[in-house]
C-alpha cells in the first residue's frame, strides 16, 4: 500500500534517522472498548502476553498492572471480557509482575501461564491450564519458583530439542538461568557458562542464527553491560560469539544498554534480523545468511537516540514488507512521556516513521504486540503504558478496507496439534519460487511480552503460494513444505501445519 495515504510529503533527515514528516493523516487504527483497558492511577500496566487459553478458535491476552493484578481477557462475542477473577489470577499484591509468558509446559495441549516478578525477594509463578476453566499455582511442585530473579523477558523454548519446553529466565539483577525440563519437574542447567551470568537482562530473543538445527540465543543487557549471542552447541552448552561477530555493543556508559529485541525479516531475503530498541541508539543487525550480522540501524532510518524499551514487527498495512512499533520514552524519572515510533518499512529505501510523536497510538512505553484478534485479515496493535498518570492497555483495531485485508495466518504446531514449536520458521514463495517473506513462531519479544498465537502474512495479491515451514531437531533444520495454498481459503482462520 502506497505510504501516501498516510503522511503528506516528506522532509528527509540528513543525519541517517527517521524521516520526519510535516504533518500526519491518519493512520488506520481506530480504539477499541477505552472504558474496559482504561485503569485507574496507580494500576499502570507493563506487560501484555497473546494465547487462545480456552481452545475456542480466539487469542485471549494477559496483562501485568502496577498493582500485581493480573487480568486475562477473554474474546466473546466480538468483544473482550475481563474473566482473570473467575480462573483465579492475582487481583492484588505486593509487587510488580513482568515477563509474562504463555507456554505448554506440560505438553497437554493447553496453554500455562508464567508471572515473572519485578521484585527479587518474590517468587515466579507458575500458573497451570486447567483445560480453560482455571489456573492452579505449580511453581514450586516444578521446582520454578526462581527466587532472587527481577524477571523481564521468560521464555519458553525447547532448547535441546527433546519435544519439551523448557524455560529460560532472564534477570534484570542477578544471574540469568535454563531449566531443563524433565517431564514433571525442571531443574537448573550450564549453571556454570557463560549462559548463566550477571549481564543486567531484559531483552531475550531465541533463533537459530547459524542455521544448525537448534535455538541460539540473542541478549539484549542493561546498565553499560555488553549484549550476548549465545551458540548453542548442544550438550556442550552456549558459547557467547558477540564479540567475534562485533555484537557485544562494548563502551556503553552505565546509563545505556539494550532493553529489547525483536526478530523478523524485514528485508524478504530469508534470514532473520534483529531490532535492539537500546537505552542510547538503536540497532538494527542484518542477517548476512553465514552466520554474521551487520549493524544497519543508521542507513535503515532506524536509529533513534532515547529511552527505547519494547518492539514489535507487523506488516500492518499488507503491502509485503514487515514494518516496526517501537515503545519509547523521553524525560526524567515521574516525568516520562511516550515517543512512539511506527517505523513503516520502504523497502530499500529504509523505515519511515508515519507516527510523528503523536496521536492516539503514542500511549505506549512497555509491552506491545502485533495480533490480529478479530481474524479478519489486518494486524491491530496492543500496547501497554506504565509511566503515564492513568496508564492502560489500550487495543487498536486494523480499519484498512476489506479489500485490503490480504493476508495468510499460519499456524504451527508440533505433531499431537499442540503449540509447543517456538522458533520455528514460516516462508512463503510465489509460484515462480521467489521467497516472499519470512516469520518466526515468537519466542517473545515486544519487552516482556509475547504472542502465543499464528504468524501472519500481509499479501500484495491473493495469489496461491508455497508455505515452507522449519522445524529445529537434533539432525538439523527439518523443512515441510505445502504447495499451492490459495489464500482466499484461509480467510477468517489459519492455515495449520503440524510437524512430521
Amino acid at each position: 500500500m502506497s505510504l501516501k495515504k498516510y503522511i503528506l510529503p516528506l522532509l528527509l533527515a540528513s543525519s541517517g534517522s527517521a524521516a520526519i514528516a510535516q504533518a500526519p493523516a491518519a493512520l488506520p487504527f481506530e480504539e477499541v472498548q477505552k472504558e474496559v483497558f482504561g485503569v485507574e492511577p496507580g494500576k499502570n500496566s507493563m506487560s501484555n502476553s497473546w494465547a487462545d487459553f480456552d481452545h475456542d478458535g480466539h487469542l485471549d491476552f494477559a496483562v501485568s498492572l502496577k498493582n500485581g493484578e493480573v487480568r486475562l481477557y477473554h474474546y466473546e462475542h466480538g468483544k473482550f471480557v475481563n474473566v482473570g477473577p473467575a480462573m483465579g489470577l492475582p487481583q492484588k499484591g505486593s509487587y510488580e509482575i513482568r515477563g509474562v509468558s504463555w507456554g505448554d509446559y506440560d505438553g497437554d495441549g493447553w496453554a500455562d501461564l508464567l508471572l515473572g516478578p519485578t521484585d527479587p525477594k518474590e517468587l515466579t509463578k507458575i500458573l497451570h491450564n486447567d483445560q480453560g476453566k482455571g489456573f492452579t499455582e505449580v511453581s514450586a511442585k516444578l521446582g520454578l519458583t526462581i527466587p532472587g530473579r527481577s524477571a523481564r523477558q521468560s521464555s519458553w523454548v525447547d532448547y535441546d530439542n527433546d519435544g519439551r519446553l523448557d524455560l529460560f529466565a532472564s534477570d534484570r539483577v542477578g544471574k540469568n538461568r535454563l531449566f531443563h525440563n524433565d517431564g514433571g519437574s525442571f531443574h537448573q542447567v550450564f549453571a556454570d557458562g557463560p549462559l548463566t551470568t550477571f549481564k543486567s537482562t531484559v531483552g531475550a530473543c531465541w533463533l537459530d542464527y547459524d542455521k544448525d538445527g537448534d535455538l541460539d540465543l540473542f541478549l539484549a543487557n542493561q546498565s553499560g553491560q555488553t549484549d550476548s549471542l549465545l551458540r548453542n552447541d548442544g550438550k556442550a552448552g552456549f558459547v557467547d560469539v558477540a564479540p567475534a561477530l562485533g555484537m557485544n555493543s562494548p563502551g556503553r556508559p552505565k546509563e545505556e544498554g539494550g532493553v529489547g529485541c525483536a526478530v523478523g525479516d524485514y528485508d524478504n531475503d530469508g534470514n532473520l534480523d534483529i531490532f535492539e530498541p537500546i537505552y542510547g541508539k538503536n540497532k538494527l543487525w542484518h542477517n548476512n545468511g553465514d552466520g554474521t550480522f551487520t549493524d544497519v540501524a543508521e542507513k535503515m532510518g532506524v536509529a533513534t537516540d532515547h529511552h527505547s524499551v519494547g518492539a514489535s514487527w507487523g506488516d500492518y498495512d499488507n503491502d509485503g514488507m514487515l514494518d516496526l512499533f517501537v515503545t519509547t520514552y523521553v524525560g526524567a524519572p515521574g516525568q516520562q512521556e511516550p515517543k512512539d515510533e511506527l517505523f513503516h518499512n520502504e523497502g530499500a529505501k529504509g523505515f519511515v516513521d508515519v507516527l510523528l510523536n503523536g496521536g492516539p497510538l503514542n500511549q505506549a512505553d512497555h509491552g506491545v504486540q502485533w495480533v490480529d484478534y478479530d481474524k479478519d485479515g489486518g494486524l491491530d496493535l496492543s500496547i501497554t503504558d506504565n509511566y503515564g498518570p492513568t496508564g492502560g492497555h489500550p487495543l487498536f483495531h486494523n480499519t484498512l478496507p476489506a479489500a485490503q485485508k490480504r493476508s495468510l495466518s499460519v499456524l504451527v504446531t508440533d505433531a499431537k496439534g499442540h503449540l509447543t514449536k517456538a522458533g520455528s520458521e514460516v516462508r512463503l514463495y510465489d509460484k515462480q519460487g521467489k521467497i516472499l517473506a519470512t516469520r518466526q513462531v515468537s519466542t517473545g519479544d515486544g519487552y516482556n511480552s509475547q504472542n502465543a498465537g499464528p504468524v501472519t502474512f500481509g499479501l500484495t495479491s491473493m495469489a496461491p503460494v508455497k508455505v515452507e515451514v522449519t522445524f529445529m531437531s537434533n539432525h538439523g533444520r527439518k523443512v515441510q513444505t505445502i504447495t499451492k495454498i490459495d489464500p482466499t481459503l484461509y480467510r477468517g482462520k489459519s492455515l495449520v501445519v503440524a510437524e512430521k
